[in-house]
This record gives C-alpha cells, sequence and structure tokens, in this order.
C-alpha cells in the first residue's frame, strides 16, 4: 500500500502479553510503524517495549507518567498519526482479545474505505468470551444499534482503520466520552458525517494472561452516553 502506516496499541499493565505481542506484529514483516502508549505500568510493561525497542525505528515508545485513560491514549495516537504524516492508522488492544496477523486485512480494506471496524457480530466473526460478559456484549451493541439507528453490528471494539488523508479533521479530541463509550462515539460521529463504516469479521480472543481492565461502571457510563449521544448529534 501506498503511504505510511501506523500501528497503534495503549498499554496498562500488559507485562505478561506485551512481548508476545509485539513478537506477532514483528512477524508480519509489514513496512509499518508501531507505536505504544503506556501510562507507566506498574508492573513494568513500558520497561519490556522500552528494551525490546531497542535499535528498532519502527517501535515508537510514549510514556505518560499516570494512569490517564484509554480514550485519552487514543486521541494522543490518532493526533500523533496526524501530526507525523501517517496516511493509515490502524489500533487495537495489546491483550492479545485481537489477532495482529488480522492488520493486512485492514490494509487492503483502506485502499477503498475511510474507516474500518473489526466486528464479532457480522457472519465470518467470532467471539472466545463467554456466560454474562458474552451476553452483556451481544445484547448491549443489539441495543446500541437499536438506539442511534446505525448500520453497525460492532461499537466498542477498538480494532479499527483510519484512511487519514479523508478522516484527518475528525474532531477525535471532542469526544467528550470515557472508557470503552470512546469507541461508541467515535463510530456514531462517523455515521453522523455520512462516512461508510466497513466492517470485517474478527476473531475476538478471551483474555488468557492477566485481568480485564473493563470496570463494572463501564455498563452504567455507556448508557449515559448513549443517550447524551442522541442529544448531542440531534
Amino acid at each position: 500500500m501506498d503511504g505510511k502506516i501506523l500501528i497503534f496499541s495503549a498499554t496498562y499493565n500488559e507485562s505478561e502479553n506485551i512481548k508476545y505481542f509485539l513478537d506477532l506484529i514483528e512477524d508480519l514483516n509489514l513496512e509499518a510503524d508501531l507505536l505504544i502508549i503506556d501510562d507507566y505500568s506498574p508492573d513494568g510493561t513500558w520497561k519490556i517495549v522500552e528494551d525490546y525497542s531497542k535499535n528498532k525505528k519502527k517501535i515508537k515508545l510514549i510514556i505518560r507518567k499516570e494512569e490517564k485513560g484509554l480514550d485519552t491514549a487514543h486521541k494522543l495516537a490518532f493526533e500523533y498519526a496526524v501530526t507525523n504524516n501517517y496516511n493509515f492508522f490502524i489500533t487495537l488492544d495489546a491483550d492479545l482479545s485481537h489477532d495482529p496477523k488480522e492488520i493486512p486485512n485492514f490494509i487492503r480494506e483502506l485502499k477503498t474505505n475511510s474507516f474500518v471496524i473489526g466486528s464479532r457480530y457480522i457472519p465470518g466473526g467470532k467471539c472466545d468470551m463467554t456466560g454474562f460478559r458474552k451476553l452483556l456484549s451481544y445484547v448491549g451493541n443489539k441495543f446500541i444499534r437499536f438506539i442511534i439507528n446505525t448500520d453497525c453490528a460492532e461499537f466498542t471494539s477498538s480494532f479499527r482503520g483510519f484512511k487519514l488523508n479523508e478522516l484527518k479533521n475528525l474532531d477525535i479530541k471532542g469526544i467528550s466520552s470515557k472508557g470503552y463509550s470512546f469507541f461508541m462515539e467515535t463510530v456514531y460521529m462517523i455515521h453522523q458525517r455520512d462516512i461508510k463504516i466497513k466492517q470485517i469479521p474478527i476473531y475476538f480472543n478471551a483474555r488468557k494472561m492477566g485481568k480485564s481492565k473493563i470496570a463494572k461502571i463501564e455498563l452504567f457510563r455507556t448508557l449515559f452516553n448513549l443517550f447524551r449521544l442522541k442529544l448531542k448529534y440531534k
């Protein structure tokens, strides 16, 4: 693909996963840079990335001296991509719930689409979550789709790609939703601008190591932000 590609992941306490994640990205042998933003993980995730990236110009590391949150990390990464003249920006989680081997699929789709999102809930998509968490995710995305009337099956996944020459003016900084609601509002903002949302199937893997960082408050936060969006973009 012609143009600079930036792959991004935000990390916090991912010391058990990050080395394997970095290896998987390296094994893809892509003409792309990787940006990691770490909120000074107490478990030393940032140190593992720092050591791994020595003499590797394609890996960029930003260490923030306190935990500032997932949404602010993504805003900073988007700004970094635009400022440094990247043409394509791909985001995913570093906890191995998203398979880096699927990144070439996003790159291919970005040739003809401005925005691409990976979905568990379209034909070909799979989800390893079980029990109440899986039910909550599935029903939650269905409910979001119904309330905001958007032709998209997945709102909370961070596995997504942006063609920046067409989306660099997207007001990511203006998104006020925090946590995982940030991802929902980004999709809704794109929909409100009549930008096509291209969905591709992904395999969402259950976390094998480390602890989930999804706080219980996220459910209530998402419901609040969902109805707030209806008023904001009315």
